[in-house]
């Protein structure tokens, strides 16, 4: 049997859920400097000044400036889910690109879509992804399915 290493989410897309799940867990309290991010979900302060900058244009971070400045959730956190974010870092859920709502392209060296028996699974992967990963959000503290 072949084993391969997959992985769905890249680090980018688990580092962005890591920091603004806690940012959630501060949410209220005020800008949280990036040091302190960076050392709680030990994450690079490069990488994670890309990241809230990029949720920033995204409207889901704010920032702001001087002494007392950092990040700090632009919107409260039940109503963030992990499939928005996934979805902002990825660009979709689906595995496949034939499957993707936002992205659908047709898949390389394949059938039509219509009578592919991998499409027809793919799509319901999908959906059952979504389902999941719209009904957790960042005012989760834990997760239990």
């Amino acid at each position: 049997m072949l084993a391969h290493s997959f992985n769905m989410l890249s680090q980018r897309t688990r580092y962005t859920i890591r920091a603004l799940h806690y940012l959630a867990g501060k949410y209220g309290d005020g800008p949280v400097p990036l040091a302190e991010i960076t050392e709680a979900e030990n994450i690079p302060a490069k990488f994670l000044t890309v990241i809230l900058s990029e949720m920033g244009r995204a409207g889901i971070v704010g920032a702001q400036r001087g002494r007392d400045g950092g990040y700090f959730l632009a919107l409260p956190p039940v109503d963030i889910s992990i499939g928005d974010i996934i979805r902002l870092t990825r660009g979709s859920l689906a595995l496949v690109p034939c499957a993707s709502r936002n992205a659908h392209e047709s898949c390389d060296n394949c059938l039509p879509e219509q009578g592919c028996f991998l499409h027809k699974v793919m799509l319901h992967v999908r959906d059952e992804t979504a389902r999941v990963l719209d009904n957790v959000t960042l005012a989760d503290r834990t997760f239990t399915p």
